[in-house]
């Protein structure tokens, strides 16, 4: 079975797979835990609602900024 909308579709609301995957997962557990979406989907399933609600725009995420990076601890490496 596949997920629709495609990758293609989806890779424009992102900016990484790695992105996406993160997102959708993240997505699918607050779905599964509540209960509810925030688009009307045709599947019960939570990562398929999740997928669509990206793809509508409904949800986005935010990169964090160098200095919150540096106060949740992570680091970046470092170049020679």
């Amino acid at each position: 079975m596949m997920i629709k909308p495609g990758i293609s579709t989806l890779s424009k609301c992102v900016d990484s797979r790695y992105t996406l995957v993160a997102m959708v997962a993240k997505r699918a557990r607050m779905i599964g835990e509540s209960g509810k979406g925030l688009v009307e989907c045709d599947s019960k399933k939570a990562v398929s609602i999740a997928v669509e609600e990206i793809a509508a725009g409904r949800v986005g995420y935010i990169r964090p900024q160098p200095k919150e990076k540096e106060q949740a601890g992570i680091t970046e490496p470092k170049s020679e």
